[in-house]
């Protein structure tokens, strides 16, 4: 187990909180981005409200501790590591409420080379506590828009989380797994789920567009987010997404493992 005090050591130690990796400037620009309802950086969600550069940097204060001023303009971003535990206590509450009503999981992540250990995780233990672990659409094949024009990836699931694959890699199922911020993913697997009858989830875990995607058609949705993500704050703001957690998402995957193991501990599943 890993309590309060050595969570909160670890997270600053492994800059998963604390001074993080993350740039100011580059979180900065997608607040401009969000404000302007760029659909890169919304994620899937349909805010209902005006969100203007201001109002998206005060909430981001607010979730995560990152400073307000707008005259700070470069260097590390920030997390209040406090507000992070904070969210993994929520986050696990709903963990547990799910294993212990044996609700249908959907999993999936946008960081498959960073997160998919911190999922796989999550998805064993709901697995053994008699949750559905879903996986619909497996193997089908989606268009995407990246940087370099319209994309066709292929979902896949691995140890029940699903993630989006390069069309045609070879070996390993997490070989050719990709980074990627779309809902269209998340949109496939609920499609594809309904088309065969359900079951449909009760709760969407993820990142990215799996869980703005997610909880914008109306499913429990619960995630981790960075603060270059402000799309998952204002959708838990508005009501759309249950609970966030604040961290850097993209440290070596090694670094999540005390959190889910909290995370697991606190839901009554370790």
């Amino acid at each position: 187990m890993v309590g309060t005090e050595a969570l909160r050591a670890h997270l600053v130690e492994a800059r998963l909180a604390g001074e993080i990796a993350t740039l100011r400037e580059k979180s900065l620009g997608r607040y401009r981005l969000f404000a302007a309802r760029d659909p890169r950086v919304l994620l899937g969600l349909d805010p209902d409200g005006d969100w203007p550069m201001g109002e998206v940097l005060r909430l981001m204060g607010q979730k995560c501790g990152v400073s307000v001023d707008p005259a700070h303009t470069s260097g590390p971003d920030v997390i209040d590591p406090d507000r992070t535990i904070a969210a993994l206590d929520g986050f696990a509450d709903r963990v547990g409420e799910a294993a212990g009503r044996r609700t249908p999981v959907l999993l999936g992540t946008g960081h498959p080379h960073r997160l998919l250990e911190f999922y796989a995780a999550l998805a064993d233990a709901l697995s053994s506590a008699g949750c559905p672990v879903l996986t619909p659409a497996y193997g089908c094949r989606v268009d995407m828009a990246t940087r370099f024009g319209v994309r066709t990836r292929s979902l896949a699931y691995v140890r029940g989380v699903a993630l989006m694959r390069e069309a045609g890699a070879r070996g390993a199922p997490a070989a050719g797994g990709v980074h990627t911020h779309s809902p269209l993913p998340v949109r496939t697997a609920l499609a594809a789920a309904a088309d065969a009858g359900g079951p449909l989830p009760g709760l969407v875990i993820g990142d990215h567009g799996w869980v703005c995607g997610a909880g914008q058609l109306g499913i429990e949705a619960v995630g981790l987010a960075d603060t270059d993500d402000p799309a998952l704050f204002v959708g838990q703001a508005e009501g759309w997404v249950s609970v966030v957690v604040p961290l850097d998402d993209s440290v070596r995957a090694g670094h999540y493992r005390p959190l889910v193991r909290y995370v697991l501990h606190r839901a009554g599943l370790l």
